[in-house]
């Protein structure tokens, strides 16, 4: 199994020339994400394996009895090695990654785990009594009758026991265009849809200790075969849980010779939603901090925004609630729980999450 997993880092680092750059490469061979997707449940919470990479992406914001707060992020990646029909069993070129973090009133934990696809050790299916299932190893979310909802998550490592259930009673949103969701204006797109309106309930057990705790949950699903145009680095992702109940998803793809491409989706608190074009988001990085990372290298990154929606009189300050919220995995990013302060009386305060990529 060691020897599995050594394999597909050396197959997935052999055809990347920076951390970020499979998901700019050439796509050709690959299905394309396309508009009028006609995205369909529960079918298209299962696996695209034609398409080269997609994601099942869950964050959360969390509070104990205490009051103390913690954030939660569970991802579970599948990539396709190449375009060719995939022959399955031992032979599969379809390969699995998942990241746990878990941001502690102390400090940031996280693990990576990878399998290969074709034998059972990794995937996203109906189980035999037609419920969902998305799992590498132990790591397990379960759900009900071919949904993800209501459902159950359960995670260990380093330490760390997570049993939770998660509930959502409002439609989907379908981000972009019905659910296309172009990323620049060379074409590059992605099929995209989320879950903003998960209630969260359970336990983690923590260095022996158990805390009951609860919160709001964000899932984002997401395919393509080249999400990222040649000339864009990275990007920084923000999802707010609102006071009011509303959410809110902001997102800038960087560009190195040009302006960024930003987009957003409201989401009332019944889940009806309303895309967000780039002329009615401002989003600015007003302070940098420097990490140094346990191996001594350091990362400068914009920690610190202030985000406006003029058309709809809101404003606000988003920090990171911990900085060092750092993930040197196969492909580092930073991850973690922000808190979105109001910067005038008609605008909701709130929680949420910053992912920063590309730096």
């Amino acid at each position: 199994m060691r020897y599995a997993r050594l394999l597909i880092i050396a197959l997935i680092s052999h055809a990347v020339a920076d951390d970020y750059q499979l998901l700019r490469a050439d796509p050709s061979g690959y299905p394309r994400a396309v508009p009028n997707p006609a995205i369909e449940f529960p079918t298209d919470h299962l696996p695209h394996p034609d398409f080269r990479i997609e994601w099942w992406y869950l964050t959360a914001n969390l509070t104990d009895a205490d009051g103390e707060s913690w954030g939660l992020q569970w991802t579970l990646f599948r990539q396709a090695m190449t375009p060719n029909a995939d022959p399955g069993g031992w032979a599969s070129k379809q390969v699995w990654m998942a990241h746990a973090a878990l941001s502690t009133p102390t400090g940031h934990r996280y693990a990576e785990r990878f399998a290969r696809g074709g034998i059972g050790q990794a995937g996203v299916a109906l189980n035999d009594t037609g419920d969902f299932n998305a799992w590498l190893d132990d790591w397990q979310w379960t759900g009900t009758a071919g949904s993800l909802f209501p459902g159950t998550l359960d995670l260990a490592f380093d330490a760390i026991n997570l049993d939770i259930t998660l509930n959502s009673t409002t439609p989907w949103v379908l981000q972009g265009e019905a659910g296309y969701h172009q990323k620049s204006d060379l074409g590059q797109a992605s099929h995209y849809y989320s879950q903003p309106h998960i209630q969260i309930d359970g336990e983690l057990t923590v260095d022996g200790e158990t805390f009951t705790v609860s919160g709001p949950g964000w899932l984002d699903r997401e395919w393509s075969s080249q999400p990222l145009a040649p000339n864009q680095p990275g990007w920084d992702w923000f999802s707010l849980h609102l006071n009011d109940g509303s959410a809110l998803m902001v997102y800038q793809l960087r560009n190195d010779n040009g302006e960024p491409w930003i987009n957003g989706t409201w989401v009332d608190a019944d889940g009806r939603s309303q895309s967000l074009e780039r002329g009615a988001i401002e989003l600015t990085a007003e302070s940098f901090t420097t990490l140094t990372l346990p191996t001594g290298e350091q990362k400068t990154l914009p920690l610190d925004w202030t985000l406006r929606l003029p058309d709809r009189n809101h404003s606000w300050r988003i920090t990171a609630l911990r900085p060092d919220s750092w993930l040197s995995t196969l492909f580092p990013y930073w991850e973690g729980p922000v808190v979105a302060q109001s910067q005038n009386p008609a605008t909701p305060g709130g929680m949420g999450y910053l992912e920063l990529t590309g730096y």
